[in-house]
């Protein structure tokens, strides 16, 4: 067992291959043959243990002395404060109890069998905005597909109104980069957390059927009802990871598939394989670039080596997800790979609520799209400008496209 920090600690993060723009970096291979568990300095100034395998990566985020306090993407941001305390509701910070407490009040609202309810309604705006693309020539499938049908899915579940779009999807960009400087994140921030503050004030005063009514109907009915403050910082968390990561997905699994076009044949002749297919995209891609946070509450070993309390983990999800261990070829997309067993949603208590939302968005526009359009292709090719390196969420900006 090893616990010395070498005198010299690499950066983090690294640069991804201009080879290949769907790859994480090439040292990961190397990190989980030779150094599994490896000191790195992240932006926010703090060392940190790299954590690189596939196992040593499920057993951090199922181990309960392994912290959630600080946000999955704070050791990102040079102006973070990693001392300060979670919000209150904030469901992606919190531990044992509380956490459980926050997602029990969730849960019911993303059964599967209520996230198969919503498919009709997603298969129709998928056909909308395939219809409203076909009217010309070409389209951006970032802003004319792939951002839209996340948006209004959640916004449906939430209740919040679709025309206030422009805003929350600004904001919401805003504060998964990791661009912009302290003060237009805190503005970013302040606007979301006061949009849906109005909105829980509305609901409060007049319930209607929606995720957010009911949400706080069924917190009145336990021993602890949800403050204000709770019901809005949920709401910014479902509604910013409601529609950014799927999103992204979209784009950049449309993006994988027209430059792969052996696997694109493969969807195209056998749509109902979308479900697998789905799940090799989310392995191959792991668009939560940078990993997930932890903090030592003990002292644990992971993966043979001795972290203390007091220390910090990121849990390497792309590379964990391109495991030759686990993963034959890892970093060859397959659509027929049998990938469920990934990473991309996170795993144990934090694994993401909304991942059966996600898959089933992802299964109707992708079938959808290349039913509807079989010539799809680039308009042009991609300058690497266009793909979000610096983003939480990695993804493009842009995607031309015409057939």
């Amino acid at each position: 067992m090893t616990s010395t920090r070498p005198a010299e600690v690499p950066a983090f993060p690294t640069d991804r291959p201009d080879s290949c723009p769907f790859d994480p970096d090439e040292v990961y291979t190397r990190l989980r043959a030779d150094e599994p568990v490896t000191a790195v300095r992240c932006p926010a100034g703090v060392d940190a243990w790299l954590v690189s395998r596939y196992a040593d990566i499920r057993a951090v985020l199922t181990d309960p002395r392994l912290s959630s306090r600080a946000a999955s993407s704070m050791h990102m941001l040079p102006i973070a404060d990693l001392s300060r305390d979670p919000s209150p509701g904030a469901i992606i910070q919190a531990d044992g109890e509380e956490h459980a407490r926050l997602r029990r009040l969730l849960i019911g609202e993303f059964t599967v069998r209520r996230m198969e309810a919503l498919r009709p309604y997603i298969q129709k705006i998928t056909d909308e905005h395939i219809d409203a693309m076909l009217q010309g020539p070409g389209a951006d499938l970032v802003q004319d597909f792939a951002l839209p049908i996340p948006s209004l899915v959640i916004c449906e579940m939430l209740g919040v109104p679709y025309d206030d779009r422009v805003q929350f999807q600004h904001d919401s960009e805003v504060l998964i980069g990791f661009e912009a400087d302290e003060a237009a994140r805190r503005a970013a921030g302040d606007r979301l957390w006061g949009y849906l503050g109005e909105l829980i004030g509305q609901r409060l005063a007049e319930p209607r059927d929606d995720l957010l009514s009911r949400l706080i109907a069924r917190a009145n009915e336990t021993d602890r009802p949800l403050t204000p403050q709770e019901l809005a910082t949920l709401g910014v968390t479902l509604l910013v990871a409601g529609h950014e990561t799927t999103a992204n997905m979209i784009a950049l699994s449309t993006l994988v598939l027209l430059e792969n076009s052996e696997q694109l044949a493969v969807l195209q002749a056998a749509p109902e394989n979308a479900g697998p297919a789905v799940e090799e995209l989310l392995r191959y891609l792991s668009v939560i670039q940078f990993g997930l946070f932890r903090y030592a509450t003990q002292d644990v070993e992971v993966g043979g080596t001795q972290v203390r309390a007091g220390e910090w983990l990121v849990a390497a999800i792309s590379s964990g997800n391109r495991d030759e261990n686990v993963y034959p070829d890892p970093d060859t997309v397959d659509l027929g790979r049998q990938a469920r067993t990934h990473l991309a949603f996170g795993f144990g208590a934090h694994q993401c609520i909304g991942q059966q939302l996600a898959r089933i968005e992802m299964q109707v526009a992708l079938t959808t799209l290349l039913r509807r359009i079989p010539g799809l292709r680039l308009a042009m090719p991609l300058p690497q400008s266009e793909f979000k390196r610096n983003d939480l969420v990695y993804g493009v900006r842009s995607l031309p496209v015409t057939w």
